[in-house]
């Protein structure tokens, strides 16, 4: 079975991931990458490199190859956000094959990208200085991030995106540069980020697994396939839903379930290494539902009135390419998950269900938190990649993938 990746830089180009290693090699971060001597293992849990002043920062941007300008994106703006929508649709994250292109929609950019305290000016583009045309892009969003027992005011890294014709202009590392340089005159030194190939240096390690909820469709368009001894018929049978959850109650989270779904959730975050400290107006911009692009449930107790138990996934399509048939491949992926009155599985199969009422293809999960219990039980298959968590500029031990508690989009 097929993977696409979560990415928050683009590697389609082939020289891409190599470029970046040497820009990153040369930033704060812990320097053991494939190093078999397990005495280079971080251990300690603070920054690399300690915060600087305002005034120790370099002041000026970088500079930029001859034609290229830097450009705040507000997203906020409608032609704005649309321009970022059609440079990520054209030239984002594509899998090995180039069968299929993530197509984050502008209602999803909005909300990845506006969580309480953005601020438009690590939202960076780069424009042709002729036309005007946006031409590459990289957002640092603001988080509090728990490492073990240590926090930090970090940003999420995402969507670090240059034009297909432009990738031997040595873009990228420039707008990594610049992002660092603008986020650390914010006060903030370190970021959390995702990639699917080996940098200096993972943290941790997570596979994707995908449940099919509509195998004949994925099948058609190359996502999996029929065994040997599989038909179509018995494939549709073995992935077949009950038509409704059967979790107690559970039904979409609205604004009231906001301070007991927060409560709930930040309890049982807990158990994990590495995790979002969610404010409440966090997770309400976070978890409360939008039309096509977050979904959330909860249980509520009918003695206490608190969420008893809360479960969530995200959509996000890809664009299938070159297949005369289908044009989108419908996705959702697992979010945040707190099974209290009922079985992870239980709640999980309830995820799985009303994902498929909402017409989706295929629902995807990471080896994070709890997950892993339920793939077997409930049909997951395991992808063919890995994803990989990073850290900047913070030394600390490596976390097994079971013990994140954090899903980036």
């Amino acid at each position: 079975m097929k993977i696409l990746l979560l990415h928050c830089v683009n590697f389609e180009s082939p020289f891409l991931p190599s470029l970046l290693r040497n820009v990153i090699s040369t930033k704060p971060m812990p320097q053991t990458e494939l190093d078999t001597d397990q005495s280079n293992k971080p251990t300690m849990h603070s920054p690399i490199i300690p915060n600087k002043p305002k005034s120790a920062l370099r002041q000026e941007p970088y500079n930029m190859p001859k034609g290229f300008e830097w450009s705040d994106i507000d997203i906020l703006d409608p032609n704005q956000l649309n321009e970022v929508y059609n440079l990520l649709t054209a030239n984002y994250v594509e899998d090995d094959d180039a069968m299929f292109r993530f197509d984050y929609s502008p209602a999803f950019l909005t909300w990845a990208l506006t969580p309480p305290g953005f601020t438009k000016e690590c939202h960076l583009g780069v424009r042709s200085s002729k036309t005007g045309r946006l031409m590459g892009f990289i957002t640092g969003v603001p988080a509090t991030v728990r490492i073990y027992d240590k926090t930090a005011r970090m940003v999420e890294i995402n969507f670090l995106c240059v034009h297909k014709k432009l990738r031997s202009k040595r873009l990228a590392p420039v707008l990594i540069k610049e992002i660092t340089r603008r986020v650390n005159h914010q006060g903030i030194f370190q970021a959390v980020y995702t990639a699917g190939v080996v940098l200096p240096v993972p943290v941790s390690n997570c596979q994707y697994f995908h449940r099919s909820l509509a195998p004949k469709k994925l099948v058609e368009v190359g996502f999996s396939r029929l065994s040997a001894r599989m038909t179509m018929a018995r494939m549709q049978k073995l992935y077949r839903l009950p038509a409704t959850a059967s979790t107690p109650g559970l039904r979409l989270m609205t604004p009231k379930d906001v301070p007991s779904a927060h409560k709930l959730l930040t309890t049982h975050l807990q158990k994990y290494d590495l995790v979002v400290h969610f404010t409440q107006d966090e997770f309400a911009h976070w978890l409360l539902p939008r039309e096509k692009v977050i979904r959330s449930y909860v249980a509520v107790s009918e003695e206490t009135g608190q969420v008893t138990d809360f479960c969530s996934f995200y959509y996000l399509p890809s664009s299938i390419i070159h297949n005369p048939k289908h044009s989108v491949l419908n996705a959702a992926y697992s979010f945040y998950n707190v099974a209290t009155s009922v079985d992870l599985k239980v709640l999980m199969k309830d995820c799985l269900i009303l994902a498929k009422q909402e017409s989706q293809d295929v629902f995807n999960a990471l080896t994070l938190m709890d997950n892993s219990s339920v793939f077997e039980e409930l049909k997951f298959a395991p992808g063919d990649g890995n994803l990989k968590y990073y850290l900047y500029n913070w030394a600390c031990p490596e976390i097994k993938d079971e013990k994140i508690g954090i899903v980036l989009l």
